[in-house]
């Protein structure tokens, strides 16, 4: 196990709004811990969605290969903001909040945005964040998108 202080600030990301509010949040967190951040993108459940039924027909690498970039260029700006702060990027064919919850057994702080669907915007909670909120090893922000 990894000291308190070392270890990293966690955050998931798609692409979305609500990922680059979350992403925001947690650089700032990275570099006022002295840490660094590790950014998650599992995509397999939102990103090819029935794609299970197709097994091997689809190209895996390639829609790996597509996630990568996606996180690439969402980390790009925040990483010249921030750039004492050490950055892992982790894309996985996975679930997102099973993915997030492994990686909150090491963090100091697991970050996600609130992509606020619904009739009652800003008070429902995704089911990534609800599984988080209720069986994360490490705090939860659950950071809303910016104000358009």
């Amino acid at each position: 196990m990894t000291a308190p202080e070392m270890r990293p600030v966690v955050v998931g990301v798609d692409g979305s709004p609500a990922s680059d509010a979350a992403l925001a949040f947690a650089f700032d967190a990275a570099a006022t811990r002295g840490t660094r951040l590790v950014a998650v993108c599992a995509w397999s459940d939102f990103a090819v969605g029935n794609a299970w039924a197709f097994g091997s027909a689809l190209d895996w690498e390639t829609i790996q290969a597509a996630e990568a970039r996606l996180v690439d260029q969402q980390l790009g700006t925040y990483r010249s903001k921030y750039p004492d702060v050490p950055v892992e990027s982790v894309v996985v064919r996975d679930r997102p909040a099973h993915t997030l919850l492994e990686h909150s057994e090491n963090a100091q702080l697991v970050v996600v945005g609130s992509r606020g669907r619904g009739g009652f915007r800003g008070l429902l909670l995704g089911s990534t964040s609800q599984a988080l909120i209720h069986h994360s090893a490490s705090p939860v922000a659950v950071v809303p998108p910016a104000r358009q």
